[in-house]
């Protein structure tokens, strides 16, 4: 019985030197220990053409995907993207589940308090998309009109800014793609949302007889990648990668725009 607790006993100190060693080869990757970058987790919603979509493969793509590698390779980190849809992300930045977002997030105060931002990287401005053959020509037409949206968004905001928070003339749904296709179905007179999504719609459905109409009421938006509150690690590290890109014209030849 001594002899095999002996065996025993020694077996227990190999394994447990094993996890040790084990132990000391890792940890995060920024000590300099390894060659490999970190990894940072980033939540978006995939419906959102031509700004973040899943293509043909499945992958996710766009111009915010683009923008966010450019980040990543100018401040010397790695990124995962990861669909979790417009609603569900907001919940996985504040949890910690995910370093950060993006997803044409436009910067505002009321965000601003439950989450943190990175410096804008992207400017843009809602757009009403009505049919062809309609008498509605600004936003103050939309009074009396019934108004689709994507819920929670900027556009939905300024939409309940005109008709009233508890309306129910808005016809608030999960992405803007659905928002757009109620009104095509005659559930709503006219869709708000970012330009850059309405323009891709309308280019991409040239036989659906649709017209766009600005109007000088809408302010300009700046989009921010999204930060769990407090974690000011992130958000430095990327407002490096954003000032590089900012700085080389990298931003500006995604974009097509000058961003200050």
């Amino acid at each position: 019985m001594k002899f095999g607790r002996k065996f025993l006993l020694l077996g227990i100190l190999i394994l447990s030197f094993s996890i040790w060693l084990q132990a000391c080869g890792t940890g995060n990757s920024s000590n300099g220990s390894s060659g490999s970058k970190d990894k940072l987790i980033v939540a978006t919603d995939a419906t959102y053409a031509p700004m973040e979509y899943m293509d043909d493969e499945g992958k996710i793509v766009g111009i915010d995907i683009d923008i966010v590698k450019a980040i990543a390779e100018a401040a010397g980190f790695e990124v995962e993207f990861k669909n979790y849809g417009w609603e569900p992300l907001f919940a996985a930045v504040e949890n910690g589940e995910v370093d950060f977002a993006v997803s044409s997030i436009t910067i505002d105060p009321d965000r601003e308090k439950t989450f943190d931002f990175s410096d804008p990287y992207f400017v843009a401005n809602q757009l009403i998309l009505v049919p062809e053959d309609t008498d509605i020509e600004s936003f103050e037409d939309l009074k009396d009109k019934k108004v689709s949206v994507q819920i929670n968004t900027t556009g939905h905001k300024v939409v309940k800014g005109l008709l009233g928070n508890t309306s129910l003339d808005i016809v608030a749904t999960e992405t803007m793609p659905l928002a757009i296709t109620e009104m095509l179905n005659g559930n709503a007179d006219a869709a708000v949302g970012d330009n850059s999504v309405v323009l891709e719609y309308v280019k991409n459905n040239p036989n659906v007889e649709l017209k766009t109409i600005e109007d000088a009421s809408f302010e300009k938006e700046y989009y921010g990648l999204m930060v769990q509150k407090g974690n000011n690690e992130v958000v430095d590290l990327l407002n490096e990668g954003i000032k590089k890109i900012k700085e080389d014209g990298t931003l500006k030849k995604i974009t097509g725009l000058d961003i200050e």
